[in-house]
């Protein structure tokens, strides 16, 4: 498995020196949570890039404040730059606002972070990487233009089980290996509580369709493809979620004048 995990990180620091070069940077910059998957994040991002890759923190009103500090435990084990910008400015402006549930809170927040990360990276001509996961893409579990936006992805070929088997063999601190997984939204939030099930079993259903190329929107053909592993039940929650969310990892559908997919548009030729 170690041998299996050292290939792995090898090829994300070579995919990760590939792109940004290609684009013609030598900066790279990432949201850091405290969570698992921005930590994996960073430690391939320090080993390709060294003091060129910077972290930066975003802690909002709501969030957890145990994060915060595994954030910045972070960056002091790895010795990388970074940022600190409270969201409470924001938030104060946004919370304004009349009826607020939490969904649109966070997602708020999610969309107000990669702004300002956005607003860095080209403030010091860097390349935003992405910090969500096979399990978090395929499941549209994020938010668009928020959490789900990035310029390259390092980790959004691997399921979040494969995360927890690479942040082990990369040395992540134990801790947060160990916390629930959050989006860190709000205090409290569990992205298992919120979908209803463990990891090993999304990651399970999820394999199975990816590797099969299923049809969400057959739960039965589904159903029938996995031969009683699954309940029909925990199939649909996630069968759900996939077909509802689709929208946010496609590509922007822009209408073609008469059809045509030429790049000298008929209309202007």
């Amino acid at each position: 498995m170690s041998r299996e995990m050292r290939i792995l990180k090898e090829e994300m620091i070579d995919f990760l020196k590939s792109e940004v070069k290609e684009k013609g940077f030598e900066r790279v910059i990432f949201g850091l949570s405290g969570g698992i998957d921005s930590a994996v994040v960073a430690f391939v991002c320090k080993e390709a890039f060294g003091s060129n890759a910077k972290a930066l923190l975003m802690p909002s009103l709501r969030g957890s404040q145990e994060n915060f500090e595994d954030a910045k435990i972070l960056t002091e084990l790895l010795k990388i730059p970074y940022e600190i910008i409270p969201l409470e400015p924001y938030e104060r402006v946004f919370g304004s606002y009349e009826e607020i549930d939490q969904l649109r809170y966070g997602n708020f927040c999610a969309r107000t972070r990669m702004m300002l990360l956005y607003d860095r990276s080209q403030r010091d001509r860097s390349l935003v990487v992405g910090t969500s996961n096979k399990s978090e893409l395929m499941l549209g579990y994020g938010t668009i233009y928020g959490d789900l936006a990035c310029a390259i992805n390092p980790i959004g070929d691997l399921f979040k089980t494969e995360i927890f088997e690479l942040a082990r063999f990369l040395q992540v601190p134990e801790k947060i290996i160990c916390k629930a997984p959050s989006a860190d939204l709000y205090e409290g939030q569990s992205d298992e509580k919120e979908i209803g099930l463990s990891y090993d079993e999304i990651d399970s259903i999820l394999r199975k369709i990816d590797y099969k190329n299923l049809n969400c929107s057959n739960l039965n053909l589904v159903l029938d493809t996995m031969q009683g592993k699954h309940s029909k039940k925990n199939l649909g929650k996630i069968l759900d979620r996939i077909w509802k969310n689709k929208f946010k990892t496609q590509n922007i559908k822009i209408f073609r004048h008469g059809g045509s997919d030429d790049k000298e548009h008929p209309i202007f030729s």
